[in-house]
């Protein structure tokens, strides 16, 4: 393939912190009109490369060439001018501000020392439908989902004349048809001319849309391969330098008393609306409860009020024996909650202090890590050392900030402290999320292993696989209630993906059965 037809290529490229080095003598090329993803462990360093294609960040060395010209990329206003536009993995929008105002903010278009909205949404709305995007310029961003903030990023960076669109992690915090609907509008994109490169670790997104996969390991090059031809498990081997293994391996549960005892639990959301509704149920030592259900069916404001974030109007919880029912988030913690929460950075980590003072924060006021009103750093130190290699949380050092790691690592130091805690119940929220493969696997074990120890744990997901293959039970909630309880080893994806939808059980089991029958005689007619 001829070097015009590269829109981007980067080679040699290093970038050093200090003594840390997260990239080394990398190389990546993008062909015009492909999907081209990057993949790697959390920490190898794919967001400081993208970051360094953007203008975010210069390289020690190497050289970038776009469209065949070598450039110097030295901010993000000159990579808008190349053409590259950057939809980053935590979205940059002013949440009071319009869509409209969104997009066009840095770059306002005026008419007689005035900004010109109505021209600006009118251009807006002509980009949203010619990508098939459906924005609402006027709508204000605090009002939109989650996904549709994300397709306002797309927005802006097409708006700014990008013809190579770099997505950092684009579907870490969207819901299933919000992702393939994502995937949809990038291969249109790419119809329509333009360039991907998509940072991802979800081997089965790669899969779909990528041409090309270029496969970096600890801030090093590994391959670049053809998609078509490379399977998952060839990937993920890759990935992490070793063979990964995608299936859970436990033996039966052995419950031995409860735990957590839930009973006629009502909990309100933001807008006064009931969003739990009168729930019961129960969780025992020695066994893993999954909590399956589409998001949005009460499933975040149940976790909430199970760790004291929000209050519950009706209902008690109990704790090992204790009635821990709107006490406060250390109360429940001190009778024995371990909570990793669903949103990492606005509930469990506080993102400008260092990560050995969030290893500590469930613990800082108890010995070893102070007397006498008075912190001991040696100690919370050596504590999150250890942590941090227990855990293989990648940072240059434990006093680097929470808010310098990668999502995945942010993840790890924050399932570490919970972990290390030796909690009568984890609750275990999203709890791989924005991990890859090798850490995915790694925290199911620890969970497993929680679980075999006489721990309780309450696991809630939105990955059906992760909630089958992790969970002993599993609760399904719909429209803000349970409306089964089922054995993971005697359900199947059909039943739970129809009990989720809110066909209830004996339906629900009816249908899954008709669905395997019909199965059966598609395959023995093949």
């Amino acid at each position: 393939m001829s070097e015009l037809q590269h829109v981007i290529e980067m080679s040699g490229i290093t970038k050093e912190f200090g003594t840390f080095r997260a990239n080394d003598n990398i190389h990546l090329d993008l062909r015009k009109g492909e999907i081209h993803a990057l993949l790697g462990e959390n920490g190898a360093g794919k967001s400081t490369l993208m970051n360094i294609l953007s203008g975010l960040l210069e390289p020690t060395s190497g050289e970038i060439k776009v469209n065949g010209q070598s450039v110097n990329i030295s901010s993000p206003d000159v990579a808008n001018e190349l053409g590259i536009g950057m939809v980053h993995q935590h979205f940059m929008l002013v949440d009071k501000f319009t869509v409209a105002e969104n997009i066009m903010l840095g770059r306002e278009k005026t008419k007689f020392g005035y900004i010109d909205r109505k021209k600006a949404e009118k251009e807006i709305q002509t980009l949203s439908d010619q990508y098939g995007l459906r924005v609402d310029p006027s709508a204000r961003v605090e009002n939109i989902s989650v996904g549709m903030q994300q397709r306002v990023e797309i927005l802006k960076t097409l708006y700014r004349g990008a013809d190579i669109l770099i997505f950092d992690e684009p579907t870490g915090v969207l819901t299933p048809q919000e992702i393939q609907e994502l995937m949809g509008i990038m291969n249109k994109l790419v119809n329509e001319g333009k360039s991907i490169i998509l940072i991802t670790h979800k081997l089965d997104e790669i899969k779909q849309v990528s041409n090309r996969c270029t496969v970096i390991r600890r801030g090093k090059s590994i391959n670049t391969v053809d998609v078509a031809g490379t399977s998952q498990q060839e990937l993920a081997d890759m990935m992490v330098g070793r063979s990964v293994s995608f299936k859970v391996d436990k033996k039966p549960a052995n419950p031995s008393g409860t735990v957590l005892k839930v009973k006629d639990l009502t909990v309100k959301e933001t807008r006064g609306f009931d969003a739990v509704k009168n729930i019961s149920f129960e969780v025992q030592a020695g066994e893993i409860l999954g909590i399956a259900g589409v998001d949005g069916n009460g499933q975040s404001e149940l976790i909430q009020a199970l760790s004291g974030l929000t209050k519950s109007s009706n209902g008690s919880i109990e704790l090992d024996g204790k009635n821990v029912t709107n006490l406060k988030p250390r109360k429940i913690t001190e009778a024995g909650l371990g909570h990793i929460p669903e949103d990492r950075q606005k509930f469990g980590l506080i993102l400008p202090m260092s990560l050995e003072e969030n290893i500590a924060l469930q613990t800082y006021y108890k010995k070893p890590f102070s007397k006498h009103g008075f912190l001991n750093y040696k100690e919370i130190k050596i504590h999150a050392k250890r942590l941090i290699e227990e855990f293989d949380v990648r940072t240059p050092s434990e006093e680097h900030s929470a808010a310098s790691l990668s999502g995945g690592n942010q993840q790890k130091a924050i399932i570490a402290r919970e972990v290390d805690r030796d909690p009568a119940l984890l609750i275990a929220a999203q709890p791989t999320r924005g991990l890859d493969v090798g850490a995915i696997e790694y925290i199911h074990k620890r969970l497993v292993e929680l679980r075999d120890n006489g721990k309780a744990v309450l696991l809630m997901s939105y990955e059906l696989d992760e909630v089958m293959n992790v969970s002993d039970r599993i609760a399904v909630m719909y429209d803000g209630k349970i409306i089964a309880i089922v054995n993971a080893k005697d359900t199947s994806e059909s039943e739970l993906g129809l009990l989720m939808a809110g066909v209830s059980l004996s339906d629900a089991q009816d249908q899954a059965e008709q669905k395997g029958k019909e199965k059966d005689v598609v395959d023995s007619t093949k």
